[in-house]
């Protein structure tokens, strides 16, 4: 580890912040220090994560949001002094690092898919093995209904 990595991470250490696990998809409520004035408040910002870059002291997340119609994309540096809290909101299911792709959509396009969480792998194994039941049950079913249908 040369100087600058270690200074990195002695500058995290020091800091004390605890970040949530969270990763792409999921939706976050940040609490942000918002100065007006004199006076110091704080302002919650909640969205989409559609981006999160992990580089140490630098890391940061891209949070969506619609507001009044319009997509708000805001940048938050992870272990910036304005930030005073991050929750996980809602834990989302999606298949890329990057959802920029969401940008372009609106309404029910746009919608991402709730991750579904168990108990203990005992439970997760069986709901795997109940969903690929089903799977091929439509399967055979299928294959009659267009020999049928020939």
């Amino acid at each position: 580890m040369n100087i600058i990595e270690q200074l990195n991470q002695e500058t995290i250490a020091s800091q004390g912040k605890t970040i949530p696990e969270f990763a792409v998809g999921d939706t976050l409520r940040v609490q942000v220090k918002v100065s007006e004035g004199n006076r110091e408040r704080l302002q919650a910002f909640e969205g989409l994560v559609i981006g999160r870059r992990n580089a140490g002291l630098n890391s940061s997340v891209t949070i969506r949001k619609i507001s009044f119609g319009e997509g708000v994309e805001r940048v938050f540096p992870l272990y910036s002094p304005i930030l005073e809290r991050i929750e996980v909101v809602r834990r989302g299911d999606v298949r890329r690092a990057k959802l920029y792709y969401l940008r372009g959509r609106a309404g029910k396009s746009a919608r991402i898919t709730e991750k579904k969480q168990f108990a203990n792998a005992a439970e997760a194994a069986a709901a795997k093995a109940a969903a690929a039941a089903a799977a091929a049950e439509a399967a055979p079913a299928a294959e009659a209904t267009a020999t049928a249908e020939a």
